[in-house]
């Protein structure tokens, strides 16, 4: 294994990963926990969800209190009497309000309740997709990083290889051909270098872009990927258990619902009383009294009622879409984190295999057992070899993580 490959895995022998609970998980290689509820809370996101949530609670309030206000009425008029010629003044004023029926009044509380239950559903869930999009940028950015890295010790590699050639070269071993080809190959991982920082440099400007709170560090820890244990029956129960999307799915239907019971209970009208006191004759008479009205509706409330049936029934189908398609995406994050693990394997030993060849190709050319061209070959192979075996690693942690973070395993969510 060459001198870069025991460096990178340096800490992967003394590294595990549990799997029981989220406190219990050992994540060497993400941020720290300060620094994810940092990143997560403060993120647009979250952000949003939050101001939804408090606009429901307003809209709780305003449930509660009910939209009926009073209203006050007043009118001044001239009565003329013409027989005699009188002109007298007369006025009347009138305080009224609508009154909810009582079991609107139980149904308008109800449904500031599912509406706030739905928003703080949408919290978690926006946390949920932070904590999503935060893993995707984080381990975009340990590929690119890694891949700089790897070229880092290609370039070196080469370099030491051009000198010894160059000595050779000058001793009179080796013809002058070889050193150009030493160069070149040495030119050539510096371009591929260069590259390489450029996609770690703009990966990491994305990831903090996004997520300001997370400090990138010089050296990540890659402990080796775990297995996944167990069953794909489990993992799905854990996924579905106390999931924001499916929660907030079955809060819309809970509060479509109500919705429903409201319309329909809105076909009784509410009344309206009220409370009228008047002069007239130019002071002679005074008038108190009380009145009711009733408004006639000829199926608008009907209507309406029908409408919101209907808009319950397709939020209900919207809650049973969503629990199947959970289900399906739990499946095929769960068969990528064991198949991703079974790739990591096979590219763990083609690696070490083809690193081996390529040192035993580089002493071969220093004992002059062999060319200078198949020794840049076997370089190049191992290069390559070691770049998938560590990709293969990153992309099997990242889907355990992603599981782990389905299954709330992983940055648990906040009540």
């Amino acid at each position: 294994m060459s001198a870069y490959r025991l460096q990178w895995f340096a800490l992967c022998a003394a590294l595990t990963m549990g799997t029981a609970h989220a406190g219990e998980l050992l994540t060497p290689d993400l941020p720290a926990p300060v620094q994810i509820e940092q990143a997560l809370a403060n993120h647009m996101l979250m952000l949003n969800a939050l101001n939804g949530l408090r606009i429901e609670q307003a809209n709780q309030r305003k449930w509660n209190s009910g939209t009926h206000e009073f209203n006050m009425r007043g009118g001044a008029a001239q009565r003329h009497i013409v027989n005699t010629g009188q002109r007298l003044k007369e006025w009347d004023v009138a305080l009224e309000r609508a009154l909810r029926l009582p079991n609107k009044v139980s149904l308008d509380r109800d449904i500031g309740e599912a509406s706030v239950a739905r928003a703080e559903f949408a919290v978690g869930d926006a946390r949920h997709e932070a904590g999503r999009l935060l893993l995707r940028l984080w381990f975009a950015w340990e590929r690119e990083q890694l891949q700089a890295v790897l070229w880092q010790h290609q370039v070196a590699s080469f370099a030491q290889q051009a000198e010894m050639v160059d000595k050779r070269v000058k001793a009179g071993d080796a013809p002058r051909l070889e050193l150009n080809l030493s160069l070149a190959a040495q030119s050539q991982a510096q371009v591929s270098l260069q590259q390489a920082e450029l996609r770690a440099q703009m990966a990491a400007n994305e990831l903090q872009r996004q997520f300001p709170a997370v400090v990138l560090p010089e050296q990540v820890a890659t402990p080796q990927p775990q297995p996944i244990n167990d069953s794909y029956t489990l993992w799905q129960e854990r996924v579905l258990a106390d999931n924001h999307e499916l929660g907030m799915a079955q809060a819309q239907a809970q509060v479509q619902k109500l919705l429903a019971q409201r319309g329909r209970a809105d076909e009784v009208p509410d009344p309206t009383v009220g409370m009228r006191y008047s002069s007239e004759m130019g002071g002679n008479e005074r008038v108190t009294g009380i009145f009711l009205s009733v408004p006639l509706s000829f199926g608008l409330r009907t209507s309406n009622a029908q409408v919101a049936e209907q808009q319950a029934n397709m939020a209900n189908d919207q809650a049973e879409f969503v629990k199947r398609r959970l289900q399906t995406d739990a499946l095929a994050v769960y068969q990528q984190a064991v198949r991703s693990y079974a790739t990591w394997q096979q590219a763990h030993e083609a690696s070490q295999a083809i690193n081996a060849n390529a040192e035993m190709t580089v002493k071969a050319y220093r004992l002059g057992e062999s060319s200078l061209s198949e020794s840049l070959s076997a370089k190049r192979l191992a290069q390559d070899a070691t770049l998938s075996e560590n990709l293969a690693l990153l992309d099997a942690n990242e889907a355990r993580y992603r599981l782990e973070l389905d299954a709330h395993l992983l940055w648990g969510h906040e009540e």
